[in-house]
């Protein structure tokens, strides 16, 4: 099995714990991002393991990636189940958890497993969508409803959100009372990360938050989105949380025949790693 660079520890000894999530079975637009968490470890041999925008190697830490998860076709019921199944024990160790997407739902059983085992848990949400909706088509599992069926555990004044730029009239107006939502920027971060404190959190990060003339390799690329200079600014502003879950999700390599996307995910899956260390 290849492995992300630099993620050769046994799963005992590691601090941190990837692996790919490959589904996409309710994506609303174009689908493909099955294919992602394959793509992004492969193409991670073509990076360094040393961020120069952290100071830090990925070889100074004892990182462990335990593939992709195997998942049932059709039923998304299901498949919430068999990822919250798999993560469940990870999280009860205490191991920092990243995944690799897969479409935006995936993180919602992964939570759900991150969150029993830290029920303060505080949710940063960078992406171009609300992903607000109660449901899509009279489906309440969505990746257009995630951060909706992540509020109904967590509840008000845990959900900071960046960056959004595209969803429903009635999900910018239902954020107001019940989100903190930031559009188009993710300028204020700094003074969420502030309000955070030390609580546990999860990052979850949808790659179409970048503009789609950096990463096209997406399902619903939205034009007017961050700089990758941008994103990388935001992440430097939450070093020093307590982030214990993160996930980057959305990106489908095959709409970017350039694989420019593909590498844009492999280089932020790094910075966030290495974040969370």
């Amino acid at each position: 099995m290849d492995k992300f660079i630099a993620f050769e520890s046994a799963f005992e000894e590691a601090e941190l714990v990837l692996f790919g999530i490959p589904y996409d079975g309710t994506t609303s637009f174009r689908p493909g991002t099955r294919f992602g968490p394959p793509a992004v470890r492969q193409d991670s041999f073509g990076i360094e393991t040393y961020s120069p925008y952290f100071d830090q190697d990925l070889e100074d830490y004892k990182l462990c990636d335990l593939g992709d998860i195997e998942l049932p076709f059709g039923n998304a019921a299901r498949v919430m189940e068999t990822i919250e199944s798999f993560v469940r024990p990870i999280a009860q160790e205490g191991k920092k958890i990243f995944s690799i997407g897969g479409e935006h739902l995936v993180t919602y059983p992964v939570f759900k497993a991150v969150y029993e085992k830290y029920p303060d848990l505080a949710i940063i949400h960078l992406d171009a969508h609300t992903d607000l909706r109660e449901d899509y088509m009279g489906e309440k599992l969505s990746h257009a409803s995630v951060i909706k069926r992540i509020w109904d555990h967590v509840g008000d004044n845990s959900i900071y959100q960046f960056g959004i730029r595209s969803g429903l009239k009635a999900e910018f107006e239902w954020a107001k009372s019940h989100t903190y939502l930031e559009k188009f920027t993710a300028d204020t971060l700094p003074e969420m990360v502030k309000r955070i404190g030390r609580r546990p959190v999860y990052l979850t990060i949808d790659l179409d938050v970048l503009d789609p003339s950096i990463f096209s390799g997406t399902g619903t690329p939205e034009p007017g989105g961050l700089s990758f200079n941008a994103l990388i600014e935001a992440l430097k502003a939450m070093k020093g949380l307590n982030i214990v879950a993160a996930d980057a999700v959305e990106l489908a390599p095959h709409y970017d025949h350039s694989g420019v996307s593909t590498a844009v995910a492999c280089k932020l899956v790094r910075e966030m790693a290495l974040l969370m260390l």
